[in-house]
């Protein structure tokens, strides 16, 4: 059924009545957008912005809810459909960028009854359901939400139609739903005398309020991340997401929080608001994919334990129903390039089987025929083809899963599409062995050329100096290598990889081997095994380094990869140097800046207070976030030694510039951790492991069962 354009909110109703003892009594149910619904006055299940977001041509979820419980004689069930992630201006399912020539919201849904004689009653949506302009009056993922309590819903009969049923799947995704509550840090009056309420934290989710007020006054919410130099509210990294809440009221005591939108923000501007309304009237709850949490850092640094609660911070506001960019802005999609940068640090942090499972699906049905891997997933926009690094996430990622869970079917259901992958690199490249002359990011946001530097009218400080052939090609090699291992485990062929791998390293060390200029292609021809030299190029990296002033300057596609390589070949001393820096470029830089998330951009918030630019300045985007893995697996020395650490080997690399460190890491197998701490008489190591375990300090190895050991180097 359908009904009405995407400025209308519609709300569908179905009254029916059970005379005879129920004993059970589902609800099944799915939109193009996003819904929720409620019996009797009582919201139906926990899930927030259901069904959520899928490569809807090709997938929809649909929910079953128990509401056994929840019936009675006379029953009315209302669900309120809003556009959702659906009905946005450049998702190509509407076909349209106009309004007002949206799909019409769809809503399917089935009640089933099963009384206590064992009859059945099946109640679909049909001709006797009702529709009506809800008490929302407009709705968007950008948007915000507008609601007026004091409208009247009028209803009438809803229109049937034609819905292709084919594409109808179970809820596959964990569920995105309430996980925290945050109260308001202080309420303030900025220079230009507006109200603002600061959460003291940046994060995802919405506000609730509860207040008496008469019918007719408003509450009207701004949101923002950061306030700009002066201390005012700055919304302008909002670009045209508007990501406000326009309420207005009806008589007496009430209560609201939005139902079919979300926010990122830490601070709240009240534009307008009732008499006698204060900061005690509102809170902000926090919302993120169910996860179960497997991962905690903690150190004696101050300043590196906001870091890594930054870093988990990001990881919950960008974990909504898919990994997406950014949570805030007129974006938030699911960049495939930053799901793989930041998959091994997500799945130490936290169970992220299932939210991957379900996204890894939606890219499989949105990878093209040819076998192109689109940059976002689900796919909305038609970017150009290419896209090494990012399509690479297709191999990088179920990899990383199978090496974290020891989990086979995130590699087997992936097989077949990174082999597609692979088959469609040669198609499209202008050399016969690497992956050149194609479309990529690049070192998206590296900092090897001045800001601001444009050259034949493309504006190159954003893309980075390196070179985007041996980019492609070293990420080629890389999904190739990966395919050929996948291969071997899954008993397959691969010997036509292994020669196409050959080729590929033959042809990359004689086209780059000696050009390698920037850091990033030092640390890309490092970490896929390209070098022939590998401890000669390690070198060259490490004097790089230190003659520009101990500074990276890798962008999101070098800086995932740099630490570990200084200290794979010996150079941890500078891995920790970059880590701790507090001043930009570094990793501690925004801490000192007040930030509670990880930034896009290293200085999106300048020395002077003022800011990097509105166009593409997110403070909630976890790419960066990426150094999590090195501090697990390298500063505490966690790594599996066997797929899904049913083995693990544990090399720590202290520093003494940090008096503890340590981590824990509960596995599939049971609970692992590492810690360091310096003493008086040297290095006191703590460790516990579920499994047999290498662990090497100092250079020397000895093996373990399981169990918890001190030792004191």
């Amino acid at each position: 059924m359908k009904d009405a354009a995407s400025t209308i909110v519609p709300v569908f109703r179905k009254t029916f009545i059970t005379y005879r003892g129920v004993m059970t009594a589902s609800l099944e149910v799915t939109c193009d957008g996003v819904y929720e619904a409620s019996l009797n006055g009582e919201r139906v299940g926990e899930f927030i912005l259901a069904p959520g977001w899928t490569q809807y041509n090709k997938r929809l979820q649909v929910q079953c809810y128990d509401i056994t419980d929840m019936l009675m004689e006379e029953n009315t069930l209302d669900i309120i459909v809003g556009n959702g992630w659906f009905r946005r201006t450049n998702a190509p399912w509407t076909g349209t960028k106009n309004p007002d020539e949206f799909l019409p919201a769809m809503l399917i849904a089935v009640i089933h009854i099963i009384y206590a004689d064992g009859s059945e009653e099946v109640i679909p949506t049909d001709e006797s359901w009702q529709v009506s302009e809800s008490t929302i009056t407009l709705s968007g993922i950008f948007i915000g939400e507008d609601v007026d309590m004091t409208k009247e819903p009028v209803f009438e009969p809803a229109q049937i139609t034609d819905y292709p049923k084919n594409i109808l799947i179970p809820q596959e995704g964990p569920q995105v739903r309430e996980q925290e509550h945050i109260y308001p840090r202080r309420s303030f009056r900025t220079p230009k005398n507006e109200w603002v309420l600061d959460f003291g934290q940046n994060m995802t989710g919405y506000m609730y309020f509860e207040m008496d007020a008469h019918a007719g006054e408003r509450l009207s919410l701004s949101t923002a991340e950061v306030l700009d130099k002066d201390g005012n509210f700055y919304t302008g990294n909002y670009r045209s997401a508007r990501s406000q809440l326009h309420y207005t009221c009806s008589e007496g005591h009430q209560a609201y929080k939005p139902k079919l939108t979300f926010f990122g923000f830490r601070y709240l501007r009240i534009d307008e608001a009732p008499k006698g309304f204060s900061a005690d009237n509102i809170h902000a709850i926090v919302l993120h994919s169910e996860m179960t949490r497997t991962g905690w850092l903690a150190s004696s640094d101050p300043m590196l334990n906001q870091l890594f609660s930054n870093i988990l911070w990001g990881q919950k506001g960008n974990y909504l129903d898919i990994p997406t960019d950014c949570p805030q802005r007129d974006e938030r999609y699911g960049w495939t390039g930053d799901g793989q940068i930041f998959c091994r640090a997500a799945s130490y942090q936290y169970d992220v089987r299932k939210f991957f499972r379900k996204w890894l699906a939606d890219m499989r049905a949105a990878q093209h025929e040819n076998g192109w891997v689109p940059e976002v997933i689900p796919s909305l926009t038609a970017y150009k083809p290419g896209g090494a690094a990012w399509s690479d996430a297709v191999t990088i990622i179920p990899w990383q899963l199978y090496e974290t869970y020891g989990d086979v079917s995130f590699i087997s259901d992936m097989y077949d599409a990174m082999k597609k992958w692979l088959a469609y690199i040669p198609t499209v490249s202008t050399s016969p062995e690497l992956f050149t002359g194609c479309w990529t990011y690049g070192d998206w946001l590296a900092l090897d050329w001045p800001e601001g530097y444009v050259h034949e009218n493309i504006e190159l400080s954003k893309r980075g100096r390196s070179n985007d052939d041996l980019i492609c090609s070293a990420f080629y090699a890389n999904s190739v290598n990966i395919v050929i291992r996948i291969g071997k485990i899954l008993g397959r062929d691969v010997s036509g990889y292994e020669d196409l791998y050959k080729r590929i390293k033959e042809a990359y060390r004689k086209t780059f081997g000696d050009k390698l200029d920037t850091q990033t292609e030092k640390v890309l021809t490092l970490h896929f095994d390209l070098a022939e030299n590998a401890q000669h190029v390690a070198d060259a990296l490490a004097d790089q380094i230190r003659d520009c002033g101990m500074q990276l300057q890798t962008g999101l596609l070098g800086t995932p990869y740099l630490l570990h390589e200084l200290s794979r070949y010996g150079y941890s001393d500078i891995a920790w140097s970059l880590l701790l820096r507090k001043e930009y470029p570094g990793w501690l830089y925004s801490v000192s800046k007040g930030a509670t998330t990880v930034w896009e951009h290293w200085d999106g918030i300048k020395p002077d207070g003022t800011f990097w630019d509105d166009d593409m300045n997110s403070y909630n985007h976890y790419a960066y976030a990426s150094v999590a893995d090195w501090v697990f697996g390298v500063a505490c020395g966690i790594k599996p030694a066997a797929p899904g650490f049913a083995r693990v080997r544990i090399e720590p690399h202290p520093d003494k510039r940090l008096a503890s460190l340590g981590a824990v890491f509960d596995t599939v197998y049971g609970r692992l951790s590492s810690g360091w701490k310096y003493t008086e008489d040297g290095i006191r190591y703590e460790i516990e492991t579920p499994v047999e375990t290498e662990i090497i300090l100092n250079g020397m190895s000895r093996t373990v069962q399981k169990g918890k050991y001190i030792f004191a180097v």
